[in-house]
């Protein structure tokens, strides 16, 4: 298995954390995907924006190969992670995950403790050594994704007894408790109300400072008030991608503005 941490020593030098080149996707009969290059930056939000439908969320199923749990979907082209072809054979998907973790359109916390559904992916990898090690990173993971000071003295309540703003903070606080170098989060504000929306979107500004984030959106405000590099996907092509303000002000491609301005989409 090829080792994602090989090249954490040229990180700190290197900007982009993500690269993908020539990445194609289909599932089926179905070209969902078609010749998608881009780098995206580390500690960085990356937005991903487009109508339904228009392969953004097939890209980012991509970069911790969640297209390889479907029968009929083929992945063509290169994606590296800090340089590491993570197609390669000899790369491991469960250790991928581990470094990329994935949130999800809804909240879906496992069927136990709050505590445990924090220590669940640090018990699978054999990240703690013991119970003190463990209730180190159960912490410290609750604290990234300011749910701490809301659930300390609960930990045994089931975690499906949260609200849903809540219950999506676990599954952030789920995913950040591998210790990931990217968290991927797939339209992870839909099914939240506007109170909790703006709490995940706090917490996403939060977590840039320790990790890559990349946020499939429907909402271009959302994009606009959390990213600071936003890719523009129509029809199943990477139209546009740049910085945030640049993309929304003074798109290049026409397409790009008439999705903006509710021409299209």
């Amino acid at each position: 298995m090829t080792d994602l941490r090989i090249v954490e020593r040229t990180v700190e030098n290197h900007a982009n954390k993500i690269t993908a080149r020539g990445v194609q996707v289909h599932y089926g009969d179905k070209h969902a995907l078609k010749d998608v290059d881009v780098d995206i930056l580390d500690k960085t939000v990356t937005a991903f924006i487009g109508p339904s439908g228009c392969g953004k969320s097939t890209f980012l199923r991509c970069l911790n190969r969640m297209n390889d749990t479907v029968a009929t979907a083929r992945v063509k082209g290169d994606i590296r992670i800090d340089g590491v072809d993570i197609y390669d054979r000899r790369v491991d998907p469960v250790q991928l995950r581990a470094k990329v973790g994935m949130v999800f359109q809804k909240p879906n916390p496992f069927p136990k403790s709050i505590y445990d559904n924090v220590a669940y992916g640090p018990k699978i990898h054999g990240l703690t050594r013991n119970k003190a090690e463990m209730d180190a990173v159960v912490e410290t993971s609750l604290r990234k994704a300011a749910l701490w000071n809301e659930v300390k003295d609960r930990l045994q309540d089931s975690g499906t007894s949260l609200s849903g703003g809540q219950q999506q903070r676990l599954c952030i606080a789920r995913a950040v408790a591998t210790s990931p170098e990217v968290l991927l989060m797939d339209e992870p504000c839909s099914a939240l109300d506007p109170i909790a929306t703006a709490q995940v979107e706090e917490l996403i500004d939060d977590l840039r400072s320790q990790f890559s984030v990349v946020i499939v959106t429907h909402s271009m405000q959302q994009a606009a008030r959390v990213s600071q590099r936003t890719a523009f996907f129509h029809l199943g092509h990477l139209v546009e991608y740049g910085e945030t303000g640049n993309i929304f002000t003074n798109p290049r491609d026409p397409r790009t503005e008439s999705y903006i301005t509710g021409r299209i989409g």
